[in-house]
């Protein structure tokens, strides 16, 4: 995913936050939304989202170690299964925005649940956090992704409703602060 690089994700993504996803408290995840400001011929690049953990989450919390992570959904449903193909992106998966992209476990024996956050096809996952799943920690915005998303073209104005600016969302990290400091 070269074009998240070094700086990469700051110039070319917009950043949006889910907070507290299915009523989780600091389960936050962020969607880096491609700005197609490079590819203006490319109707494609524009809708690209890339599924991170926000900054928050508590996987990325000192002490946490992942011990691994599963794309198995279900029986029947395996995200590394997708196989996408053509410029139609013929046969992703449908995501919705509930919809489980991975599980992970942590060495505390907990386990977290990401979700896509959007609505569109699976474009594809990060295998290398299978092998490597510190990057998960150490570069969540880049080389760590969980997954890539398309929305569908239609969609694609209206995928950010529901999600929080980084504004808006270093408000709601300030909030906690205060209610946990308040404890």
């Amino acid at each position: 995913m070269a074009a998240a690089g070094p700086g990469g994700a700051e110039r070319y993504f917009t950043r949006w936050y889910k907070p507290d996803v299915k009523g989780r408290p600091c389960e936050d995840f962020c969607v880096l939304q491609h700005s197609n400001r490079r590819h203006h011929n490319d109707i494609s690049s524009c809708r690209i989202c890339v599924i991170t953990l926000a900054e928050a989450h508590p996987l990325l919390q000192n002490g946490k170690t992942i011990t691994s992570i599963n794309y198995q959904i279900s029986p029947n449903c395996s995200r590394l299964q997708n196989k996408v193909s053509g410029k139609s992106k013929r046969g992703a998966q449908f995501l919705t925005e509930l919809a489980p992209l991975c599980r992970i476990s942590s060495s505390d024996g907990e386990e977290y649940t990401i979700y896509s956050c959007i609505r569109g096809r699976l474009i594809e996952v990060n295998e290398n956090i299978l092998s490597n799943p510190a990057i998960l920690q150490e570069k969540p915005s880049t080389e760590g992704y969980i997954a890539v998303v398309l929305p569908k073209f239609e969609e694609s104005k209206s995928i950010t409703q529901g999600l929080l600016t980084q504004k808006e969302y270093e408000e709601v990290l300030l909030k906690r602060l205060n209610s946990s400091s308040l404890n």
